[in-house]
Parts: structure tokens; C-alpha cells; sequence
């Protein structure tokens, strides 16, 4: 009986250096202050504004469709990537669609829908909402809730990451490019697979915004490859 009264003890405490040694990092992270400062929502932004700024991805005048955007700070960068001037606000070159499960504060020039697209009454709407354009650029920093079980765990990300490249090769330019987040494991070769086999090139990218001790990692897809036959 000893044992057991003293291990919830020992979980907690371990459990609470956790959390106070993620706090600790968050809080001093410079990504964290710089996003701040700048009037990001997240650090994500950074990310995004790394492999844009290494691969020229996204234009004035493009379309991007942002799949999974809350808490908004991808479409952030792209709204001011459109702007003349690098502004949150005002003029505006480009069309920016964020789509997410759950519910986003309002970006001015960015259209929000709250949804799942594989429903197809969400993705009809998102269709309509793109008025028969195809996108220039899908970015998608999706990422399912982990269970810390690795097979279950890399099938849920190999599913997400399989629907943007589904939406990707039904609404996207065959000149156009995907950005993906995924994580090294189990899945990540599998996926290395499906970008090369749907993608004329192929960039994988670990941002300096991605923190070291994270497996996160981006694909990035450029340039559809025509189905065999056609």
C-alpha cells in the first residue's frame, strides 16, 4: 500500500518540473518575444516566413488556402506578405482562405470558414468561396491531438497530411507548391514517398523557429506531377 500512495506523488512533482521547464523555455523562447512584438498570434508564424523566404513560394496576386489555421498567425504572414507595404491592415494584393475545425479571431482580408473539409458541405463551401480559382499555394499545419501511442499516432498524421495532398491535386495550379507539417517517425518516409510521387521536387525543411528538441519538420511539394496516362 506504501508504494502506491507515494507514486501519484512522485508523478506529480515529476509532472509539475515538466510543466514549469516548458513555461521556462516558452517564455524566454526568442521566437515567442519576437512574435509579440511583431503582432503574431504564435511563433508559427516564423516558420512559414522561413521556408516562403527559401523557396519563394508566395506572390502578390496569389490564392493560398490555409487548412487547419487557427490560431491565425500562418494566415498573418501571408496577409502581410500581400500587403504594399508589409501591413496587418489596409491594402491588400492576393486572396487569402483559412479553414479550420476551430473557430478563428478575425484577420482583416483573410476568409475565415469554420468546418471540417472532409464534409462535403464544408468542402462544397470552401469550393465556393475559392469562386472556381485554383490556389497557388496550400499551406497546411495540421496536426492531430497524440495519443503517445506511435503506430496510432502515425496513422493520424499520415491521414492528414494525405488530405492536403488530395486537395492539393484537385484544387491547386499544376505549377503550385504545398507546405505540410509532419514529424519525423514512423510515418515520415512513408510521406517522403507520397510528396515525391505526386511532386515534380520535393524540400524538406526544419525552420530555425522549429525548436530543436521538436520532431517537427515541413515538406514542401512543387509542382504537380501529371497522373500516369495523361
Amino acid at each position: 500500500m506504501k508504494s502506491t500512495q507515494k507514486s501519484p506523488k512522485v508523478n506529480i512533482k515529476a509532472s509539475s518540473k515538466v510543466n514549469r521547464a516548458w513555461i521556462n523555455d516558452h517564455v524566454n523562447d526568442p521566437y515567442v518575444k519576437l512574435a509579440t512584438l511583431e503582432g503574431y498570434r504564435a511563433r508559427a508564424a516564423y516558420k512559414l516566413k522561413e521556408i516562403d523566404e527559401t523557396l519563394g513560394l508566395i506572390k502578390p496576386g496569389h490564392l493560398v488556402v490555409d487548412l487547419g489555421s487557427t490560431p491565425g498567425a500562418w494566415s498573418q504572414y501571408v496577409r502581410r506578405k500581400f500587403s504594399p507595404k508589409g501591413a496587418a491592415i489596409g491594402e491588400l494584393n492576393g486572396t487569402i482562405i483559412a479553414l479550420d475545425i476551430l473557430p478563428m479571431k478575425p484577420i482583416e482580408g483573410v476568409q475565415f470558414l469554420l468546418g471540417d473539409f472532409r464534409e462535403a458541405s464544408v468542402l462544397q463551401e470552401l469550393e465556393q468561396t475559392m469562386q472556381g480559382r485554383l490556389a497557388d499555394v496550400v499551406v497546411s499545419d495540421m496536426a492531430p491531438n497524440l495519443s503517445g501511442i506511435a503506430s496510432a499516432d502515425a496513422a493520424r498524421i499520415v491521414h492528414l497530411v494525405e488530405l492536403a495532398v488530395e486537395f492539393s491535386q484537385k484544387h491547386m495550379k499544376p505549377e503550385g507548391a504545398l507546405v505540410v507539417k509532419l514529424f519525423h517517425g514512423g510515418a515520415y518516409d512513408e510521406l517522403v514517398k507520397l510528396f515525391k510521387s505526386t511532386f515534380k521536387a520535393v524540400k524538406p525543411i526544419k525552420p530555425k523557429a522549429s525548436r530543436d528538441k521538436s520532431s517537427e519538420t515541413f515538406l514542401v511539394g512543387l509542382g504537380l506531377k501529371l497522373p500516369t496516362g495523361a
